[in-house]
């Protein structure tokens, strides 16, 4: 087993789960989901999982401080390449803790690899295959009530994807940093029917990720993550926006 801390780096160096590497998955945005951008994302990360030492033999378990933004996007990426066994520490650092689980301090390193995985184009869509279904797919914008309405501004225009609802991706999380129970999730969620194409979206995708898995926890089967979110479809000036 891999167990991967997707904290910062001081974070990780304070204190960590004792075996876990750090790979601060924050580091790694993408805003190109061209055809030649995606491609060039699947070379990129499959350097980088090797590099951590993944194979398909490995169960992968990624944590963050909560059930959080990096390890949800973790857990996506590793789905991405059709990883069999990968999962999110319920609950991250915050809940290791409280229960009174051992930490450690010294630094683990990588034990690289040689990684591949075959890409499954049924949980990622591109800025194109959004602009062609506008009024087929059901939009979940996971950022904050500000980023949505354009009160606060990280891009190059402000506002949302026409039709996206805004449900911010940390109403998926309870106070003490685990995943809500499905009754709760549901209720957040009520407004998606079970036949929808959902996907997820947010500034970078990684809120995006977090929905993503919190919409697969309920067992909606068709949910994809918009990889570039607002920081492509907002900066590229030909997208409309709402």
């Amino acid at each position: 087993m891999i167990i991967i801390d997707t904290r910062s780096y001081k974070d990780y160096s304070i204190e960590h789960i004792p075996g876990a590497v750090n790979l601060d998955l924050f580091y790694y945005h993408w805003s190109d989901t061209s055809k030649e951008g995606m491609k060039a994302f699947d070379m990129e990360m499959q350097k980088l999982l090797s590099y951590v030492g993944i194979t398909s033999e490995k169960k992968v378990v990624f944590y963050d401080e909560v059930s959080g933004m990096s390890a949800a996007r973790g857990v996506w990426l590793l789905l991405y390449f059709s990883h069999p066994q990968v999962y999110m520490l319920d609950g991250g650092m915050k809940k290791w803790k409280s229960e009174g689980f051992p930490l450690e301090i010294k630094t683990n390193g990588f034990k690289p690899s040689r990684f591949s995985g075959k890409i499954n184009k049924d949980i990622t869509v591109g800025y194109e295959y959004i602009k062609k279904n506008l009024n087929k797919i059901k939009l979940v914008d996971a950022r904050s009530k500000e980023e949505f309405d354009g009160t606060i501004i990280r891009a190059a225009r402000s506002g949302h994807i026409p039709n996206a609802i805004n449900i911010d991706w940390n109403h998926n999380i309870r106070e003490d940093g685990t995943m809500k129970d499905s009754k709760s999730l549901f209720g957040l969620y009520q407004r998606i029917l079970p036949d929808d194409e959902i996907v997820t979206y947010c500034q970078g995708g990684y809120r995006a990720a977090n929905s993503f898995l919190a919409l697969k926890k309920l067992g909606f089967k068709n949910v994809k993550v918009y990889l570039g979110s607002w920081g492509e479809w907002g900066n590229r000036l030909e997208l409309p926006v709402n």
